[in-house]
């Protein structure tokens, strides 16, 4: 569905990602893990078109994202941090998205509820704490009930409950067969949700896998372990 080929991008002198070749499919649940700086926010802008590489180049559905932007419209992109106008509130900020969406019939509104953003919608944005930016962050991710979903470190700044619904949903949508590209730092939060790890270091692919063909290398269950085998032992 989605596949980089020989991606590279610099920036000045760094080189951010240096000839990256993934294949990313329908049904798969894909955790994108580095140390800060190894290229996955370059490469998540780069799916997005918001970064266009220097050399090498990305397909979506067979289709060169260069000759048509209009594959954004079925992906859905949660941002690390969001950003939205302050004067706004919760239920502007919703219509304001339909509105430049207006040609989505259906809509998922199901994190809405989970979350309680129901009975919040009044709120102004800059009142908002971090916990609530990002569920209103993730219910504008699964709106438009898009094929594709970017998380950016999904679960940064929420509780414990509305994590495990965040999951949850994850979950649920891979099962629909959408793909999910999810980054994150906090490797224990992955374990129920991927099944397919990509690892980037200094801007290389180290490898792409299956979390099981992982789990058979390492000897390892959980993600964090099992990462914890591979930089002990490279």
């Amino acid at each position: 569905m989605i596949i980089a080929s020989n991606v590279t991008k610099t920036f000045g002198k760094l080189k951010a990602l240096d000839n990256v070749s993934v294949n990313c499919n329908r049904g798969q649940s894909i955790a994108l893990i580095g140390p800060n700086g190894s290229g996955k926010t370059t490469l998540i802008k780069s799916i997005l078109g918001m970064v266009v590489p220097d050399s090498g180049f990305i397909t979506f559905d067979q289709h060169n994202i260069l000759h048509d932007w209009r594959y954004r419209e079925r992906i859905g992109y949660m941002p690390q941090i969001g950003r939205y106008p302050d004067n706004m509130n919760i239920a502007q900020v919703f219509t304001m998205m339909r509105d430049i969406r207006r040609n989505s019939i259906t809509t998922d509104e199901e994190l809405i509820e989970e979350f309680g953003l129901n009975n919040m919608m009044q709120k102004k944005m800059r009142t908002l704490s971090g916990g609530t930016r990002q569920k209103v962050s993730a219910a504008l991710a699964f709106l438009f009930n898009p094929d594709v979903l970017i998380l950016d470190e999904p679960t940064a700044g929420l509780d414990p409950v509305a994590s495990e619904i965040l999951k949850q949903k994850i979950i649920k949508e891979k099962q629909k067969g959408k793909l999910v590209l999810i980054t994150s730092h906090i490797l224990s939060e992955l374990d129920d949700v991927v099944s397919e790890i990509i690892y980037l270091q200094e801007g290389k692919l180290q490898f792409h896998k299956s979390l099981q063909q992982l789990q058979e290398d390492t000897g390892e269950v959980k993600l964090a372990k099992a990462f914890a085998q591979i930089m002990k032992y490279p």
